[in-house]
């Protein structure tokens, strides 16, 4: 389909998303007007900073671009005219959520298509079938195959409790496929594509059987048949590896111990590969430019776009280190928020994009109501922009938010460099070394593994982390090349899609995904809190606790003179608002960490995380209706600050100061006076 512009007049990505100084970067675009002029523009400084790099158009003019939306498998032409004949093909198929026409198989000489009245098959131009009614959400066994008489079709169910055979043999003649064999999809590429799972595909041929069994672990390579022939089966726009097949039966969860129930692909009519399209623009970094965030701005005839991009740090300058949470970014980028399911606060012009071009974030649901759980960042993010308001708290979210904070360091001496969660997954410890402290962003709710490892072992050997945020390090991701995969669990409960617990496992890596509290590690064992209540009205102001008068927090709050403060704020107008963390010692929070303020007198609006249980029931729940900041001092020399509010960046002024500036500024001034805090041992395992 082609991109759908009213909303957006110019929409585009860079690729590769991050990039150290002296490399360049790639902008791709599509544009339904004429775009007159790209220069790079640094947006994390007080004001944008325009850079005098050289950006070289490359190749036409940009151009309106088109989506492909549906993933299908494929069986090209090239293969299939390798074998002598194809006499026959089986697989079987799990059908979900279809509406209209849709190809269950499809080629030159045949064809078996589900309509609203049922299935259909068609041979050459001869209508064979039609109406036959069939089950969705049962593992299908079909078989289409040559005959000494004709040609037969066999369906046949896997319920053992409401059994489903159909077996028809026609007098006709069997033609073996001369053009690309599909499932899920029409040759003609004009139905929307199949929402089913499929698996064990095979081809009958004179010679035997040649068969496919799908791997656990996602490939963007083809698939090679064993058997009797060697052909390569396309996986085409990113369908969803690791899902349950027939074999399932509940015996175990984890597709590393039982490969055979987790054979299947799950295609759906509104996945979306990386694109692919052509490189407009190329950015040349300066040798000597600075970590930080930057956009390509594009002039056009109605405006101005910009599509941001970072620049990471290749060695440190300053003892300060901002980690950019673009696994966060790229989670809520295009989220669809359907209006019938979220009370919109306010219209964003790259909320309408995404509906428009039925876009979908990690946040949303296909269209056969299975999660969304991988995406790449070769897509346009038209929700991360400086500009940005989000449509439930009617303000700035994510990274308009960031830069705020960014900005608000920059205007107050605080020097950094910038990395990003891609980059850190990419480096692991490697990357936090020289430095003293690690400052987060509003909201680094997801992070992988080795982004986790890597600072925890970075306080283990004196850093300090100043979780500028809230609902942080909180859920699981796992990272390939430009592909994020997030593999979401019931303990969701109802915050957004709830995957089964059996499709929990990531196909990139095959671990589970979820919490990373369920992996022993996270929120509370490392922060010392998680998140407590999320809501979208009017938040609230932090109020210190008499633990901040103790020697060992009281120089955070020197020139302090309130005991409330944060009672204004671009994010939902206070300093603890949207998502809040606090602390729970049965969940893992360490003896040590102190309370030093605590937000209360939430609306009602504001609910709790449904993960947590309460000993005491309702009375301690409603006890518990609180934000708690918090710091704990570590035994290697380092801290750990948590703001607990995704508020708290947004509460900083963007000119003079108020006391939320005082004490960030305080707490960061400290911490860049700290001695720096890695050292090679801490590449040993603890």
């Amino acid at each position: 389909m082609s991109v759908i512009h009213d909303a957006m007049a110019v929409a585009g990505y860079a690729a590769p998303w991050h990039a150290t100084a002296g490399s360049a970067i790639d902008l791709h675009l599509s544009t339904a007007v004429t775009v007159n002029a790209v220069r790079v523009i640094r947006l994390d400084m007080p004001k944008p900073q325009a850079m005098h790099w050289s950006v070289e158009r490359l190749g036409d003019t940009p151009r309106h671009e088109s989506f492909d939306l549906g993933s299908f498998l494929r069986i090209g032409t090239a293969q299939l005219v390798r074998t002598d004949r194809v006499e026959g093909v089986s697989f079987e198929v799990f059908l979900t959520r279809n509406h209209g026409d849709r190809a269950i198989v499809e080629t030159d000489s045949f064809a078996l298509t589900l309509a609203d009245d049922g299935l259909r098959f068609r041979l050459g131009d001869r209508l064979l079938l039609s109406g036959q009614p069939l089950p969705a959400r049962d593992w299908l066994r079909i078989d289409i195959r040559s005959t000494s008489t004709g040609v037969a079709l066999d369906v046949t169910s896997k319920d053992l409790l409401a059994p489903f055979k159909l077996h028809r043999e026609f007098d006709a003649a069997w033609k073996t496929p001369g053009q690309d064999l599909l499932f899920g999809a029409s040759l003609a590429h004009d139905l929307p594509t199949l929402n089913a799972k499929f698996a064990s595909v095979a081809l009958h041929l004179p010679s035997g059987v040649a068969s496919w069994t799908f791997p656990t672990r996602l490939t963007d390579a083809p698939l090679i048949s064993s058997g009797a022939a060697a052909l390569e089966l396309e996986a085409v726009n990113l369908p969803t590896f690791c899902t349950t097949s027939s074999r399932w039966n509940g015996s175990s969860f984890d597709p590393r111990l039982v490969p055979s129930h987790y054979d299947a692909i799950h295609c759906h009519d509104d996945d979306m590969g990386p694109l692919r399209w052509p490189a407009c623009f190329r950015a040349s970094l300066a040798r000597d430019a600075a970590s930080g965030v930057y956009a390509f701005e594009v002039e056009h005839e109605r405006g101005t776009e910009q599509i941001v991009f970072f620049v990471v740090a290749a060695a440190r300058r300053n003892r300060l280190l901002f980690l950019a949470p673009t696994a966060t970014y790229l989670a809520y980028a295009d989220e669809f928020l359907p209006e019938h399911l979220y009370e919109w606060k306010c219209q964003d012009r790259g909320q309408q994009f995404a509906i428009d071009n039925n876009l979908r974030s990690l946040y949303d649901y296909h269209s056969d109501a299975s999660g969304v759980s991988i995406c790449s960042y070769r897509k346009p993010k038209a929700t991360l922009r400086p500009d940005y308001n989000y449509p439930l708290c009617g303000g700035p979210h994510n990274l308009p938010v960031d830069l705020h904070f960014l900005r608000f360091c920059h205007a107050n001496g605080i020097a950094f460099d910038l990395t990003t969660d891609h980059a850190l997954h990419e480096s692991g410890l490697a990357g936090l070394e020289g430095y003293a402290a690690v400052m987060t962003g509003s909201h680094p709710e997801y992070m992988s593994m080795e982004i986790e490892d890597a600072l925890r072992r970075f306080a283990a050997a004196g850093g300090s982390i100043a979780y500028l945020g809230g609902n942080g390090f909180a859920g699981k991701v796992a990272f390939k090349g430009d592909l994020m995969e997030l593999r979401r669990s019931p303990l969701e409960a109802g915050r957004t899609w709830d995957g089964p617990i059996a499709e929990q496992s990531f196909a990139i890596t095959n671990e589970p995904g979820g919490h990373l509290r369920a992996s022993g590690r996270g929120e509370f064992s490392l922060t010392g809190v998680a998140i407590s209540l999320m809501g979208f009205d009017r938040g609230r102001p932090f109020t210190r606790t008499p633990a901040s008068r103790d020697p060992a927090t009281a120089w955070l709050f020197e020139g302090v003179g309130n005991e409330t403060f944060g009672d204004t704020g671009m994010v939902l107008g206070a300093a603890a608002g949207y998502e809040v963390d606090a602390t729970d010692a049965h969940l893992g929070t360490h003896p040590d960490t102190m309370v030093i303020a605590r937000a209360d007198g939430f609306p009602d609006s504001f609910v709790h995380d449904a993960t947590r249980w309460y000993e005491g029931g309702d009375l301690q729940r409603e006890g518990r209706r609180c934000a708690e900041m918090t710091l704990r001092p570590l035994a290697s020399g380092g801290m750990i600050f948590s703001a607990s509010s995704v508020a708290w960046l947004g509460a900083l002024p963007a000119s003079g100061m108020n006391d939320v500036g005082r004490i960030t500024l305080n707490l960061l001034n400290r911490l860049g006076a700290a001695s720096t805090g890695t050292s090679r041992d801490a590449r040993q395992p603890t």
